[in-house]
């Protein structure tokens, strides 16, 4: 380490990226310090506790779960692991959504990925591959807004079918919490900052300065994890400018995902482990799971403009809504059985402002221009760093151990060092 520098590597971000980037750093020798922002572990991963339950506020599944390597780590450490089937593709007793019509639907929205792979528009904006006046546009925006935060009108072609690619339809849960799990896997001895916000990385000399209102952090190797959101705006700066980062941030923006919890009274009077769509003729509706993995409650899930919609009208508004169209398919009944227990708005959290990132049209390369070092010493990762498994934990746990075996590489340069263990 250089002999003014804190710190051999500092990692800017404790979400789901840097958590795997210091589980790779650890246990080599090496002064570490994880900062981050906020006043929590965690980042996009946040689980929050209604009395004996764990409910995500942010990332819930653990998609490509057979390959997910969330699902070691949490078996490792004692988390619970549910294999069940979240049912998204069926429409708990059809309600309002007879049997022919889901047939017709997931048949429309096949052909449309499939007009993506085999025709895919000039554009490559996954909206002019929509056929004017069909009856089921609607649904595949609502599907667009639970899978990339935002219409297809801002989706890239290549961006999505790099990601469709290479899912697998394993979707599992953590019953105690995805948040709670990436919390927990932050190894021992690591000196962490919360509430910390670092608003310049300085790397014109021969130390890189990270400027804090607590104070400057010096640094001979920096791994940057925070979302495209934070490098878009210019809240964490460069110097000497990196443009052509902050450039592909913007092309690469986070879309909205938010979520709406309501207790169930009389649980055993409602089913477990179901879905429920709200409206499948509008792209602002919610997406609902009953009673997940038996706990009595409602987890409704909003994306793009719904997401965007329920943020304006808030916490109340939004559970209102949620109980209105889970009214509409459950009978006026369970209005007085469902009480409002609270949400995310993570449009309106400083220092994410967003959920999961989507990359414009035409700018799906702009992924590895943003996971690019620079100058063997600043190191990016998280979801959006990913080439297919962007929008997920998964992919920003990879990204973070890619990054720091990279810095590692620079700090032991040596061919006889071992690799980085895969912790």
């Amino acid at each position: 380490m250089d002999s003014d520098a804190d710190h051999d590597v500092v990692i800017v971000g404790a979400g789901a990226a840097g958590i795997g980037a210091a589980r790779t750093l650890a246990g080599r020798g090496l002064k570490l310090l994880l900062v981050d922002a906020l006043d929590r572990i965690g980042g996009r991963a946040h689980s929050i506790r209604f009395g004996d339950w764990a409910v995500d506020l942010g990332c819930g599944y653990l998609h490509s779960a057979e390959r997910n390597g969330w699902a070691a780590i949490g078996e490792g450490l004692g988390f619970t692991i549910d294999r069940s089937d979240p049912g998204w593709d069926r429409q708990y007793r059809d309600l309002g959504f007879p049997a022919e019509d889901q047939r017709e639907a997931g048949a429309a929205f096949d052909a449309f990925v499939a007009r993506l792979r085999a025709d895919p528009p000039a554009s490559d904006r996954a909206a002019d591959a929509l056929l004017p006046g069909s009856p089921w546009n609607a649904y595949a925006e609502a599907l667009s807004a639970y899978i990339n935060g935002t219409d297809l009108a801002q989706v890239s072609v290549r961006d999505y079918l790099a990601y469709d690619a290479a899912a697998s339809e394993a979707n599992w849960r953590v019953r105690e919490g995805y948040g709670a799990l990436i919390g927990a896997a932050l190894p021992e001895g690591i000196a962490v900052r919360l509430g910390c916000p670092v608003t310049t990385i300085d790397h014109g000399g021969p130390v890189i300065r990270l400027e804090t209102d607590a104070g400057t952090i010096r640094a001979a190797r920096v791994i940057v994890t925070v979302p495209t959101s934070v490098l878009a705006s210019g809240a964490l700066a460069f110097r000497p400018a990196l443009d052509d980062r902050r450039e592909a941030a913007a092309a690469l923006p986070l879309g909205l995902a938010d979520k709406v919890f309501l207790a169930v009274d009389r649980p055993g009077e409602v089913p477990c482990d179901v879905h429920l769509i709200g409206n499948p003729h509008s792209a602002e509706t919610g997406s609902y799971q009953l009673q997940p993995m038996g706990l009595p409650l409602v987890e409704g899930f909003f994306g793009g403009r719904a997401a965007a919609m329920i943020e304006r009208i808030g916490q109340a508004g939004a559970a209102a809504f949620a109980i209105e169209e889970l009214a509409a398919l459950l009978g006026n009944d369970i209005r007085d059985r469902l009480t409002p227990l609270g949400g995310s708005a993570w449009a309106a959290t400083r220092w994410i402002e967003g959920s999961y990132s989507h990359a414009m049209p035409g700018m799906a390369d702009r992924r590895a221009a943003l996971a690019a070092p620079v100058d063997d010493r600043i190191f990016f990762a998280g979801e959006a760093c990913s080439a297919s498994d962007f929008s997920t934990a998964h992919g920003a746990l990879d990204t973070g151990i890619a990054a720091a075996r990279a810095a590692l590489a620079t700090l032991l340069p040596s061919p006889f060092s071992p690799p980085p263990p895969d912790r």
